[in-house]
């Protein structure tokens, strides 16, 4: 990605349901509530919608761009798109729908992601006894769920740089905190260091509490021009870095067991990539939201995306220097999806905008950037969002 399309366009409307473990509607219900909930905070219309992006699960969701637009009531898609790896799509709809518009492709794009996992089935339960590709060399050994393949990769980060379980604690920790006081939070109640390591463990060295919520719900954005977004209800949050990254010879979680260093991840590829394309730094960032699936990634993310040296993060979260409102860079104000929802991390999307337009539940003071990375271990994505330029 470079600079071309930076501050062209802006997030002018967000909207998301509740979450809860069963909200008793369908994914299309619930997608549709929350865009309506977008367009209707930007003051735009369903029939002025040209383009759907969406994150998806391959073989898991039936609700596609085509019956999204037709029970929305666009009046024609110029542009759509489905991007998978789970979290590490979690930038990628808004990616694509900034260069829609920054490219004349389309003129308001929506964003989404909706999902019933807390009601649904884990997509691993539904693994067949055959499985193909380097998935052959993982599953019959036990390797079969997300959790499974990161207690390793953790494990492996502990041996080489000395990290905790107590460090990783503190991120769940810290994130309750601001869960705290954020009214849409699927859990609320302080939690403790000592609270995270009496948990029930789930694959060691990973205990429940380091785990991410389960929960359904939908989230949604509205992008359009900045010339636009300039005489619009809301303040614009102007994307001025978006990137996608992959890295050499990625293999999905388990990179250990087949890369020689198991932490070039895909992270550090989208974050050289979403500076750039925004001319700025780590130091010019206010707030990070970092994909939380597990406690570990937030580690992970800060050295990745350039907050301290490769095995110093630990250290940094033990600290304090992620905490809301005294920290360096605070980390996920809004509870993450160890505490908020777990939405394959959209809704930090929707967490960065608040912090942009001023409106978070644990607001950064004179908050003018926000950084948005989607998870570290899979092909991933970022975006930088900023006030006006």
């Amino acid at each position: 990605m470079t600079e071309s399309i930076r501050d062209k366009t802006a997030i002018v409307g967000i909207g998301t349901t509740e979450y809860v473990k069963n909200i008793g509607r369908s994914e299309l219900e619930t997608s549709l509530e929350a865009i309506h909930q977008a367009l209707d905070e930007a003051g735009l219309t369903p029939a002025e919608v040209d383009a759907i992006y969406k994150i998806e699960t391959p073989g898991e969701d039936g609700n596609s761009e085509l019956n999204v637009a037709r029970n929305l009531g666009a009046d024609n898609l110029r542009a759509w798109g489905g991007f998978g790896y789970g979290g590490g799509g979690a930038c990628a709809p808004v990616v694509y729908a900034a260069m829609a518009v920054a490219t004349g492709m389309a003129s308001v794009a929506v964003a989404f992601r909706a999902r019933n996992r807390g009601s649904g089935a884990r997509p691993w339960s539904k693994m067949g006894a055959r499985v193909r590709e380097t998935a052959a060399f993982e599953a019959p050994y036990g390797l079969v769920s997300p959790v499974q393949q990161l207690a390793l990769v953790t494990r492996r980060y502990m041996h080489d740089y000395g990290a905790t379980s107590e460090q990783f604690a503190r991120v769940s920790v810290t994130q309750r905190q601001n869960a705290a006081r954020n009214p849409r939070a699927f859990f609320r109640d302080p939690i403790t260091v000592e609270d995270v390591l009496s948990s029930r463990m789930i694959a060691d060295p990973l205990h429940l509490l380091d785990c991410s919520l389960e929960t359904d719900g939908a989230c949604a954005v509205v992008v359009t021009s900045a010339e636009r977004a300039r005489d619009l209800q809301q303040t614009p949050a102007y994307i001025s870095g978006a990137s996608q990254g992959m890295g050499p010879r990625h293999y999905m979680m388990n990179g250990l067991l087949y890369k020689e260093d198991p932490f070039d991840l895909p992270s550090i590829y989208a974050a050289r990539d979403v500076y750039a394309s925004a001319g700025l730094g780590p130091a010019d960032m206010d707030v990070a939201l970092f994909y939380d699936v597990f406690s570990p990634m937030v580690l992970w993310q800060l050295e990745a995306y350039g907050f301290c040296k490769r095995g110093e993060a630990g250290a940094f979260v033990e600290e304090g220097r992620i905490d809301w409102p005294d920290g360096d860079i605070p980390v996920n104000t809004h509870g993450g999806s160890l505490s908020e929802a777990y939405v394959h991390g959209f809704n930090h999307v929707l967490e960065g905008v608040r912090q942009i337009r001023g409106t978070s539940t644990c607001q950064v003071e004179d908050a003018s950037t926000a950084l948005v990375a989607a998870a570290a271990v899979v092909p991933s994505s970022a975006l930088i969002l900023r006030k006006a330029p």
